[in-house]
């Protein structure tokens, strides 16, 4: 399913009730539905769950985090984080160790296994950017992503 934004004309053909304007938080939801459903896709494949696919991208871009920071960066609530990664060590996806200061706190890592997933899935995801912003246009991209940050 290719992501295409909607236009005018979509909303003059009826596509969208035009009555009342749509509100922006619904729209961000919607838009962002459609892109983890088109990614979705591919993780389907290979058998991946969206939020461990968020975990794999976060660790590889990161390296070996602590779960808080983990949770943080995958959009994961922590609860379900440590059920998630459960799964991904049986897997052999990630690993836990302690932290060398405090042996309190636990780090994750990604195996050899979660490494090369998360490089093959990576190329998914790195795949639909670049038909996001060809869509787009740089400028509108660029602007997009300012305005995304903007409210984080």
């Amino acid at each position: 399913m290719d992501w295409a934004p909607r236009t005018r004309a979509d909303d003059a053909r009826g596509s969208r009730s035009t009555a009342r304007p749509e509100r922006l938080a619904h729209a961000l939801a919607r838009v962002s539905r459609r892109l983890e459903e088109e990614l979705g896709l591919a993780l389907r494949e290979a058998r991946v769950p969206i939020e461990q696919f968020r975990i794999l991208e976060a660790l590889a871009e990161r390296g070996p985090a602590t779960m808080g920071s983990l949770a943080d960066a995958a959009l994961v609530e922590r609860p379900t984080l440590t059920k998630i990664v459960d799964r991904m060590v049986a897997a052999g996806l990630v690993f836990r160790r302690p932290d060398d200061e405090d042996r309190r706190r636990v780090h994750v890592a990604l195996s050899d296994d979660g490494a090369a997933l998360a490089g093959r899935l990576g190329s998914a995801a790195r795949a639909q950017e670049r038909r996001l912003a060809s869509r787009l246009g740089a400028a509108d991209a660029a602007r997009l992503r300012a305005l995304l940050d903007a409210l984080d």
